[in-house]
């Protein structure tokens, strides 16, 4: 098996790395640029030059998003690139989330109003998250024991994205106690979350056609609508949007083109729905 490792140049990503080449030979290192910050280029040369000690091949492509780009956009052309290179190398990504994340991610979706799905974040089943049972706490001691070297990243001390505050509120008022917990309830939750991906995939077909949008119940028409778009564009769209996609599909007239994601549209015919992507 071939894996594709997200590497940032970040402690977690590093200590990635380090962990799958002492396991797995087969590996491909892939450094997205977001062009967020004027000097992110340096992040690509350290990335670059781990690969090359590592003996892994290198990937790496740079985007303008600029210092404005939303937290969903750099994420949705991040995955973006990842698969891209996954389905060129028939191979499987793999990501350094770990437990932490987990718990952020989860009090992130709720607070977005992302539902029951909030609590099944990061259960793409296409990704592999070898250090999610990790804590930070643990991450930076195997750094410290294997005297790994990595980039700090500026924007993860900004103001300016939410996680970053939410983050500091969840270790400043909930124990590692509270978190662990909440990372067995993410746990419970992506496997009831792979069941019903699995039911609701054989529906794919249907869910391209309006008159059987329109005649199923309204929560089920916005789940089979969230994980078609999931699965297809790797796109996760928020409640609010799916509300207004299944709005527009009930009442939008043939040959209307609606916005669904940063990188998403949906195409109405008279009987049909088109989604696709735009680049």
């Amino acid at each position: 098996m071939r894996y594709v490792l997200a590497i940032s140049g970040g402690v977690d990503s590093v200590v990635l790395l380090d962990v799958m080449s002492r396991t797995e030979k087969d590996i491909v290192v892939a450094h997205f640029d977001h062009g967020i910050r004027q000097d992110s280029a340096a992040d690509a040369r350290f990335v670059e030059a781990l690969a090359a000690k590592y003996r892994a091949q290198y990937i790496g492509q740079r985007e303008e998003l600029g210092a404005d780009a939303s937290e969903e956009q750099a994420r949705e052309r991040r995955y973006a690139f990842l698969n891209d290179i996954a389905a060129d190398f028939g191979g499987t990504v793999a990501t350094a989330h770990h437990q932490d994340d987990i718990v952020e991610t989860v009090a992130l979706n709720l607070r977005r109003g992302a539902r029951w799905r909030g609590l099944a974040g990061m259960s793409d089943s296409r990704i592999l998250r070898p250090l999610s049972s990790w804590t930070k706490q643990q991450v930076y001691e195997y750094a410290a024991k294997h005297r790994l070297e990595w980039c700090e990243d500026e924007t993860n001390s900004s103001e300016k994205y939410t996680r970053n505050t939410l983050r500091r509120l969840l270790q400043q008022k909930t124990s590692p106690e509270v978190r662990f917990e909440v990372y067995e309830l993410w746990r419970q939750q992506r496997k009831l979350r792979r069941t019903i991906e699995a039911e609701l995939k054989r529906f794919d077909k249907q869910v391209l056609g309006r008159y059987f949008l329109t005649q199923i119940e309204e929560n089920v028409a916005i789940e089979l609508l969230y994980y078609y778009i999931l699965r297809q564009f790797s796109a996760s769209l928020l409640n609010s949007q799916l509300e207004q996609t299944l709005i527009a599909v009930k009442t939008g007239r043939p040959g209307t083109m609606w916005q669904l994601g940063s990188n998403v549209v949906m195409k109405l015919t008279a009987k049909s729905v088109i989604i696709d992507r735009v680049d």
